[in-house]
């Protein structure tokens, strides 16, 4: 994209650990207000979750049934029986962990602004990472078919389309040419996911979002259950790639490639602001029923 952005992207950093049922709340209570055009700006909240497991649209069976939860491997042990707490919720998606080392991001827009594609909505949020791993000195790339960001063994068979020149091309990735080798790849490891995404979609404003995993510390959870549903798949972090790098540069390269990747100059948007519209984050109030609703992807 060329000239000066036309399209403005308000930033919130949250500095704190956040409760996840804080966090949903505010994503919920913040999409409304775009919707209901009382917010008139749309926004990418950025913070770090207390450990916590979501269940998407994709995962099946209950998280509050009886046995290991959903997606955990066969005798693994039940992450419910620790202090893990479980939520199900709008997003696509399987199972996942959030928790302590892993930035979160929930970008509320309104795609009436941008491009009413959902589909192009998520290769653009893979874009928004890629390129921001891109600018850390790091190489992530798409899978076809599992969303998300991955890194290692490319072997060559990559192609990194970008949304606003390739159109449909941009899934083009891993994948396309041999189904197997992707798979094989998955099971030895030379594949290894860095960032998952899950978004849902209501009168085109989107919640939920994305989650880059930077410390090594967010990815034990991981190994007592399937994560987004991906058999053998082997989950990793910047640091466990060998990148070492501050958590600020790593939130500011993350805003820097959303921003391209969207077309957007993004600006800080601050607790005062928040406060005014009555849109800080507080205890979890009741839950937002979704009305028009989009199909949800993983």
């Amino acid at each position: 994209m060329t000239g000066e952005p036309s399209r403005h992207v308000g930033v919130v950093r949250v500095p704190d650990f956040m409760p996840y049922e804080v966090g949903l709340d505010w994503q919920r209570r913040v999409a409304r207000a775009r919707i209901e055009g009382r917010l008139e700006t749309d926004l990418l909240l950025l913070l770090e979750h207390e450990p916590v497991l979501t269940l998407g649209r994709g995962a099946s069976g209950s998280a509050s049934g009886m046995g290991s939860p959903v997606g955990s491997p066969a005798g693994s042990p039940s992450p419910s029986r620790t202090e893990i707490p479980q939520f199900e919720i709008e997003r696509g998606g399987d199972i996942t962990y959030h928790g302590p080392g892993q930035l979160v991001g929930y970008p509320i827009l309104d795609l009436e602004g941008f491009r009413k594609d959902l589909h192009w909505y998520v290769r653009t949020l893979e874009e928004a990472l890629i390129l921001a791993l891109e600018t850390l000195g790091f190489r992530g790339f798409r899978v076809v078919e599992h969303t998300g960001v991955w890194v290692g063994d490319g072997g060559g068979l990559d192609h990194l389309g970008r949304p606003e020149v390739a159109g449909e091309a941009a899934g083009a990735s891993i994948g396309a040419v041999d189904d197997r080798v992707v798979h094989d790849r998955i099971a030895a490891g030379s594949l290894r996911k860095i960032a998952s995404i899950g978004v849902h979609v209501s009168r085109w404003v989107t919640w939920h979002g994305f989650a880059l995993n930077v410390r090594e510390t967010a990815l034990g959870p991981f190994s007592a259950i399937i994560p987004c549903g991906i058999p053998g798949v082997s989950m990793t972090s910047l640091e466990s790639e060998g990148l070492a790098v501050s958590w600020e540069d790593v939130v500011t390269e993350v805003e820097g490639g959303f921003g391209r990747a969207f077309g957007a100059r993004m600006e800080e948007f601050g607790q005062g602001r928040l406060d005014r519209l009555g849109l800080a984050p507080e205890p979890a109030g009741p839950d937002l029923r979704p009305e028009p609703t989009l199909p949800a992807h993983g």
